[in-house]
């Protein structure tokens, strides 16, 4: 399985491709739907869904184009869906614009596999934040739950910093060496942050 980032949109929120063969999905497109789809392209993939980690505006900005141009079902967890249908407002309170998203598909849970990626429920960013893992290759597309450095908002609508951070010690039951592919900035692993993360050894 491969997996492709994409840095886009003025929140500098990392969008991924994720494929294996000639299928493969989108997870958290936030920007840019064209240069995304040409991304698509270079890769040789047919895309079969969108996925969300969660539904705050800069995770699914360039989500109704893509999901138009393709055909694409859109899934993410239940608990998200109020800030999901409420993207546009929250964009508009940056200053910003995005379509509104389209009806999903259906919801994810706890203990799903979508795509070969394991679905773990990790709450606390927002009421339905969602990871996805892959044990195979070893790596965790983790949303806004953990940065190289620091960990997700919980002052923002709907989070919970207990929650943030029970969610943060399951997903450090993971094996150490697990890649941690992040909602902004660059990948790191569970060691480097059990290492030197300071909000973690504040919290955990």
């Amino acid at each position: 399985m491969q997996v492709q980032g994409l840095t886009v949109g003025p929140l500098a929120e990392n969008a991924y491709l994720v494929w294996e063969g000639a299928r493969g999905v989108l997870v958290d497109p936030g920007d840019e739907p064209d240069r995304i789809l040409e991304a698509v392209r270079g890769a040789g993939f047919t895309p079969e869904a969108i996925l969300l980690t969660h539904a705050h505006f800069d995770h699914l900005g360039a989500l109704a184009p893509l999901a138009g141009a393709l055909g694409l079902p859109v899934y993410l967890h239940r608990a998200d869906l109020p800030l999901y249908q409420n993207a546009p407002a929250q964009a508009a309170a940056w200053g910003l614009s995005i379509p509104p998203p389209p009806e999903p598909a259906g919801f994810l849970e706890e203990g799903d596999e979508v795509f070969g990626l394991q679905v773990l429920h990790l709450p606390g960013h927002s009421p339905g934040h969602l990871a996805f893992y892959r044990k195979a290759e070893g790596f965790v597309l983790a949303g806004d739950l953990l940065f190289r450095g620091g960990i997700g908002r919980y002052d923002l609508p709907g989070a919970d910093r207990e929650a943030l951070f029970a969610s943060l010690r399951r997903l450090f039951k993971l094996p150490d060496e697990t890649r941690v592919l992040p909602g902004h900035g660059p990948a790191t692993t569970l060691a480097e942050e059990r290492r030197a993360n300071p909000f973690l050894h504040r919290g955990l």
